[in-house]
């Protein structure tokens, strides 16, 4: 199954590039940008990696970040990561970022986006992965702040293929950037949002991403199943879940293997992704490996979230297509 998972052509459709940001390179560009670290070695930083729950996790990966201060930090974090997806034969990926976790530290959005697309660009080019970038903002600061970076980012717009919402989600519903995700959607840009497993408030989060926002995908989402008629909706728009299994055995200790069975029954649209894969020690690969080894996922099962996760990307009908034909041809 380790063969199988790893010759299919597989495409990420949730992964934060600032949460790629393995220790071995925390310590390279601290060492580079002048920044004293309380780690001795990158075997330190992981084992402070002590996170149960969101705003754990969260509280440690935006301290790390703070090393990316110039435009090759950016370039080097997101090319170390499609080397990592292209060893794995990921072929296409819509990567997120944050651009308000920069620009609140002072780092101009120029720098990030210029260093991401240097990398996007060799990628396509050296590797053969192909990438659009969806923007994320950050939930537990203000709609006006999420507006003022949507407008920074439209000199910019052939960069990107959508935006999203992440971070604390505890208090800040979707309904806050009503405003800012249909100025987004009037852009022409993709719509998704985090409905992250167990918050407060959660269902009507996913009731307000489909009724108010109207998004065309959500990420985690897993929550859903706690409501019939939010499955039926889900699965009659053919909406995509971006569900992170390791992610999850984190930080809701479990890894959601039933509930990926069941979405995948009722006819939703259930995709395999890592999230933060240097946090949780999980590229692709092996988040659809733990499915098998803990879950006892099948070959077939394996093989139709593969399958989803190029029916809801935002590629175009000609790339998806092609891509779908190679995967039906390894049924």
């Amino acid at each position: 199954m380790k063969n199988y998972i790893q010759t299919l052509p597989k495409a990420e459709l949730h992964v934060h590039l600032e949460g790629t940001l393995e220790p071995e390179l925390i310590f390279a560009l601290a060492q580079r940008n002048g920044i004293t670290l309380p780690y001795a070695t990158p075997a330190d930083v992981v084992a402070a990696y002590d996170f149960h729950d969101l705003p754990s996790f969260l509280k440690i990966y935006y301290a790390a970040m703070d090393v990316l201060r110039t435009e090759e930090d950016f370039y080097e974090l997101t090319l170390a990561y499609f080397n990592r997806a292209a060893a794995q034969n990921v072929v296409y990926v819509e990567p997120f970022f944050d651009p308000q976790a920069h620009t609140s530290r002072g780092v101009a959005f120029e720098t990030v986006i210029r260093g991401i697309r240097r990398a996007q660009d060799e990628a396509a080019a050296r590797l053969g992965v192909e990438s659009q970038l969806i923007m994320c903002f950050l939930r537990d600061l203000s709609a006006e702040s999420a507006m003022a970076h949507l407008q920074m980012a439209e000199p910019w717009l052939d960069h990107f293929v959508g935006v999203g919402l992440d971070s604390d989600e505890k208090d800040n519903p979707p309904a806050k950037f009503a405003e800012v995700f249909a100025r987004a959607r009037a852009l022409g840009l993709k719509l998704t949002m985090h409905c992250d497993v167990n918050q407060k408030d959660i269902l009507d989060h996913i009731r307000e991403c489909l009724d108010l926002i109207e998004v065309d995908r959500i990420d985690h989402g897993v929550n859903a199943l706690e409501d019939e008629g939010l499955c039926d909706e889900i699965a009659r728009r053919g909406l995509g879940l971006t569900v992170c299994p390791v992610s999850n055995r984190f930080v809701v200790q479990s890894l959601t293997g039933d509930e990926i069975r069941h979405m995948l029954a009722r006819g939703m649209k259930a995709t395999i992704n890592s999230d933060d894969p240097a946090y949780f020690r999980a590229y692709l690969n092996e988040n659809l490996e733990a499915l098998v080894e803990e879950a006892g996922f099948t070959k077939a099962e394996i093989l139709i979230l593969t399958r989803n996760a190029f029916e809801v990307s935002w590629l175009p009908e000609a790339r998806k297509q092609h891509w779908l034909e190679r995967l039906a041809a390894m049924a």
